[in-house]
């Protein structure tokens, strides 16, 4: 006995169980139905297409609260429902992907920014490390200079010593403090914008 030879209520029974748990979805009846001809007829059951309408849109299978949606819809074959209802879904689907495409370019963006404030904020704080330990160089000249003239030295050295030191206008000692801890502060703050750009390299 061949599969062909079974009634058409038996092959009834077969898709409706089927289509009920969730092993026979649109797709399947739509490829049954171009299958043959007597296929096409048994997919074609408004039973099957009224339960894949439950299970596939079950908050949209409600009684609709306006009547003339309700009888419109009741004069629509299941499958034809089910046609409408699965094209609204598509475009629902394709408005929420829209959706979440924006979303994410827009954080993309923002992270973009953030990371070009932070390139931007490390390129200053480089600059102003750079000039502290300049004039931190400087200074230690200076400071060395003014403990050279404490001791003997050919006059001529002694003169540039000597000018170098006149030419300096601020205490030495406490300028050095002040450029070591800016140095630091230079340096921990770099640390700190690296690791904010990490982060946001990887968001």
């Amino acid at each position: 006995m061949s599969a062909s030879d079974l009634p058409d209520e038996l092959w009834a029974r077969v898709l409706e169980l089927g289509a009920a748990s969730s092993a026979l979805g649109f797709r399947d009846l739509c490829c049954l139905a171009i299958a043959s001809r007597r296929l096409g007829r048994l997919s074609l059951h408004p039973a099957l297409w009224s339960a894949l309408l439950s299970r596939d849109f079950p908050s949209q299978s409600q009684p609709s609260s306006s009547s003339s949606t309700s009888q419109q819809q009741q004069q629509l074959h299941p499958k034809s429902l089910y046609k409408t209802k699965f094209e609204r879904h598509k475009v629902r689907m394709a408005e929420a992907r829209r959706r979440a495409v924006f979303e994410a370019e827009a954080r993309v963006l923002a992270c973009r920014r953030r990371l070009a404030d932070l390139e931007e904020s490390m390129r200053a704080e480089g600059e102003r490390m750079k000039a502290a330990a300049q004039e931190l160089d400087n200074l230690e000249r200076v400071r060395r200079a003014s403990v050279a003239l404490n001791v003997w030295q050919p006059q001529v050295v002694h003169g540039r010593q000597k000018q170098l030191v006149q030419q300096c206008t601020v205490p030495v000692d406490s300028r050095l403090s002040d450029l070591n801890m800016e140095l630091k502060v230079c340096k921990q703050q770099i640390a700190t914008y690296k690791n904010k750009q990490g982060e946001a390299q990887t968001e």
